[in-house]
């Protein structure tokens, strides 16, 4: 395939534009010398105003996953099928009603603090894992997605396309974290509305398009872009509905723009409009999905385009959905509409590509590394390490974006990571004080392994436990681990309060004590008074103050002998 220079050169002054723009907002960010602090790079000082804010909440679910993968699920399985992007609005509207208030007055600075803090520090790191995997398969998802789009509308090497997108994304996130990110959220967000709505009349009015209108409903010969759920599949179709909506929410991606909010209110606000703003960048990918179902591919120049693909009845290989939206862009559009059309869809990857890697690297240095490994570190070393995490994850990322066979698919499975083994976790730790680490530790095995039992084609992962066809497994394996930790957390709680157990049967120190009463910092930690109802379960209130973290540890448990 011929390369477009000009293409080339329009979309080298955007990424330079977005560079440029990174750097200036990452200058905010105090990360070198005596005022280095990880929490300017994490959370923004906690400083993110209103617009800045609604802009980077909508990005964090709209990337080029998000739009290349609706238009090729509205193109493939029809829009009955196309569930994630209504299901990920959904989920931020519920973050807000039940999450962001009571994550921002803590005052956490990752997803993972309430667990660090109630269930214990290597407890944390296991449920790091799952948050890490989903990080990683969204943004190869993007990452895949832009590299298909600049193959097919530049004539760009794919691995090239990943390889130089994913390096600019790293680098400005690694010199200004979120400052950086929630910044160039602005103009790619602004990008990718424009860039969508201005390529959908032309593609709708192409000589080779039937009205989508026509082709919505199933006819003689076509089953209709809508798409139809039979009565067999209603079991498989809720469950990826639940999965989306619930697995949605447990996102350090989206915690982080809770987490630097001002305000607990201002936090819920955002999450509010951001619903709202997910749900309108919605459409543009859906008509443009419907418009490459209801086109003869055959009356364009796909076909003769130097291409050695087989074409039936004027359709696509099965193989090529993924490129759906490039191709709508490439061969339905004029030239210079696909031009601004590519730089949505690299837009559209810049705002959830940076926001990932800056996730799971916060993830990592705040609670895996600080918390288990050196409790002493100094923010310099912090961040450091920070900036390692951003770069491994951009690396994991961009080889599986390479080798990736569906966006659609790998954007799904997300979501089902955290659905079974975080959502449960994160609702009992925010919502349900009784919970203990061995009810989470129970509670994470069994989701697990009810959920790998399950079996994953795109992972290759054979089914081992004989789900029956119609039942919707993995909100099966998610509640299975919501009753495991309820369970499990009483039955504990019942054998140590009761004495039934001795202090020194409590290995995970999860019951004797309540963690979450226990506001510590890098240097001192206070205690601060039980309520009541810790009084009543045999917390004493010691009143005490340590002058270490591991004095404290040894303190606060040698302070709750029953």
């Amino acid at each position: 395939m011929v390369i477009n220079w000009w293409g080339v050169a329009a979309i080298i002054i955007f990424y330079l534009i977005i560079l440029v723009i990174g750097l200036i907002a990452g200058r905010k960010a105090k990360q070198f010398g005596k005022e280095a602090n990880s929490e300017d790079v994490i959370v923004a000082k906690r400083d993110i105003g209103v617009v800045v804010g609604i802009f980077t909440m909508t990005a964090t679910w709209v990337g080029g996953g998000y739009i290349n993968g609706t238009a090729e699920a509205t193109f493939f399985n029809g829009l009955a099928w196309t569930q994630a992007p209504f299901g990920y609005a959904i989920s931020l509207a519920l973050g807000g009603f039940f999450f962001a208030k009571p994550m921002r007055e803590q005052g956490y600075i990752t997803m993972l603090d309430p667990f660090t803090r109630k269930y214990g520090d290597v407890m944390g790191g296991f449920l790091f894992i799952p948050a890490l995997m989903a990080e990683v398969f969204w943004s190869a998802s993007i990452l895949s997605a832009l590299g298909a789009t600049l193959s097919v509308v530049m004539g760009i090497d794919n691995l090239i396309a990943i390889i130089v997108s994913a390096c600019i994304a790293v680098f400005y996130t690694l010199l200004g974290g979120l400052y950086s990110v929630a910044y160039t959220d602005i103009v790619q967000l602004i990008c990718i509305f424009v860039g969508l709505w201005l390529s959908v009349p032309f593609a709708m009015t192409h000589e080779a398009v039937t009205p989508i209108a026509q082709t919505a409903l199933p006819g003689e010969v076509t089953a209709g872009w809508v798409g139809t759920i039979a009565v067999k599949d209603i079991g498989t179709w809720l469950d990826y509905a639940l999965l989306l909506i619930f697995g949605g929410i447990p996102w350090q991606a989206y915690f982080q723009r809770v987490l630097s909010s001002r305000s607990a209110g201002r936090a819920q606000m955002l999450s509010f409009v951001g619903a709202f703003g997910c749900f309108i960048m919605t459409i543009p990918a859906i008509l443009i999905g419907a418009v490459g179902y209801s086109t003869d591919w055959n009356k364009t120049d796909y076909f003769t385009d130097g291409r050695n693909w087989s074409l039936t009845n004027g359709s696509i290989p099965e193989d090529d959905n993924k490129l759906i939206l490039p191709l709508v862009l490439q061969y339905l559009c004029p030239t210079w509409v696909s031009f601004v059309g590519l730089g949505a869809v690299s837009a559209a990857v810049m705002s959830s590509a940076d926001s990932s890697v800056l996730s799971a690297s916060s993830m990592f240095a705040n609670n895996v590394y600080k918390m288990i490994f050196r409790r002493r570190a100094s923010q310099n070393e912090i961040l450091w390490i920070l900036r390692v995490g951003i770069f491994v994850v951009g690396a994991l990322a961009t080889v599986m974006g390479i080798t990736v066979k569906s966006i659609y698919d790998l954007f799904s499975l997300c979501s089902d990571l955290v659905f079974v083994i975080l959502f449960p976790q994160l609702l009992l730790v925010v919502h349900w004080p009784p919970s203990n680490t061995y009810g989470s530790v129970c509670g994470y095995i069994v989701g697990l392994v009810l959920r790998l039992g399950g079996g994953e084609p795109i992972l290759s992962l054979p089914q081992v436990i004989p789900y029956p066809y119609e039942m919707p497994f993995r909100a099966v394996s998610m509640l299975c681990s919501l009753v495991t930790i309820i369970c499990v957390s009483l039955f504990t709680n019942m054998l140590f309060h009761n004495g039934i157990l001795p202090k020194s049967a409590d290995i995970f120190k999860a019951v004797l004590y309540d963690r979450s009463i226990y506001k510590s910092s890098d240097k001192t930690a206070e205690v601060s008074s039980p309520s009541d109802s810790d009084s009543k379960n045999g917390i004493s209130n010691p009143g005490l103050v340590a002058s270490s973290t591991d004095d404290l540890d040894k303190a606060k448990y040698n302070a709750t002998a029953l």
